[in-house]
């Protein structure tokens, strides 16, 4: 875990995260607190905030999209990581997206406007959105340039929140800086356990032919370190980075890496896409209707098919930020975690 001295918060500063009990958030938020700064967090009544208990935080309770709430608690703040995102489960409604991703961002930036309008000086909006706004990468590696081909309403409304941001940040010289992470992973999260689990198998299913299936990974703590240094750092100012290790990799080689790690030699097969994404895409239209999570989704199958590779260069050209965790020591010890957890 990268040291707190390297972040750049005051004790006067007061910082405002949303998202603080999801798995990136809670991580920013310990760093956070052991700068010394004021942090405050908005979270759900039904929010379980036990794993936080020990740090100093000041709680809103409410939903991040209601006005009031979000008004009450960007008041005086000088910094805000709006991290929160709506999960993708069949029992969110479509409308729920919109309301996290891009109502909430709006609340947020038209209060914290109108306290910088009356003279209060604020610093920094950190804007958490998603490398999968950008879909599929048809000429690897692409940068934070690259067209936009979000594949569902999660994507799509990360879209639209950045670009009401991007524009507000225009005409007002809000001070912004926007994050779209790649995969993220760590101990603390199950994201990345159905892969562990498959290293396991003695054939291991890749779905389609030929494609290569690329992806980052950026451990949890490389980016809440990276997220911090983004909101002090003063080039960042007005930026997009896409926030992944150096180097993509196919999942065939994640898996022959956490297969390495657990002593496994699974056997690779190939199977067509195409009957696969069928089946996930009825799947999901029968679960639905029903708030059931179906055994097999679109984005699931997506996430064996599509190449995200990128160059992430910009982290470091523009920063002087460093990563602690290669995919190598990132993925051992996750499986060191998923061992003691018992889910190996």
């Amino acid at each position: 875990m990268s040291d707190v001295k390297d972040i750049q918060f005051s004790h006067a500063d007061t910082i405002l995260v949303t998202g603080a009990t999801g798995f990136t958030g809670s991580h920013l938020i310990r760093k956070l607190c052991g700068t010394g700064a004021t942090v405050r967090a908005i979270a759900r009544s039904s929010s379980n905030l036990d794993a936080l208990s020990d740090l100093s935080i000041d709680w809103y309770t409410g939903d991040v999209f209601d006005q009031d709430v979000v008004g009450e608690a960007s008041q005086g703040v000088h910094y805000v990581f709006h991290v929160a995102a709506a999960f993708r489960e069949a029992k969110v409604g479509d409308d729920v997206y919109h309301k996290v991703h891009v109502l909430s961002t709006k609340h947020l930036v038209e209060s914290i406007q109108s306290q910088i309008d009356a003279g209060h000086e604020f610093k920094r909006f950190v804007h958490v959105s998603t490398a999968g706004v950008h879909g599929h990468i048809e000429h690897p590696p692409a940068d934070e340039s690259y067209r936009f081909s979000p594949g569902d309403l999660y994507q799509q409304t990360k879209v639209e929140g950045e670009a009401y941001l991007q524009q507000f940040a225009k005409a007002h010289q809000f001070p912004m800086t926007i994050i779209r992470p790649c995969a993220i992973y760590g101990p603390g999260d199950r994201r990345l356990l159905k892969l562990f689990k498959m290293a396991k198998l003695p054939f291991c299913p890749i779905f389609g032919m030929n494609n290569k299936g690329l992806y980052h990974l950026i451990h949890v703590e490389d980016l809440s370190q990276f997220m911090c240094l983004s909101a002090t750092d003063e080039s960042a100012d007005g930026e997009v980075f896409i926030v992944g290790n150096p180097t993509a990799s196919s999942i065939e080689l994640i898996i022959r890496r956490i297969a390495e790690q657990l002593g496994t030699s699974p056997t690779f097969l190939r199977i067509p896409v195409s009957p696969v994404m069928l089946a996930a895409w009825l799947c999901e239209k029968l679960f639905k209707p029903f708030d059931i999570e179906p055994p097999i989704y679109p984005r699931r199958v997506a996430f064996f098919t599509k190449d995200r590779s990128f160059n992430t260069g910009k982290m470091k050209t523009i920063t002087s930020f460093q990563y602690q965790y290669s995919n190598d020591t990132g993925l051992s010890e996750l499986a060191d975690w998923y061992v003691e957890k018992g889910w190996l």
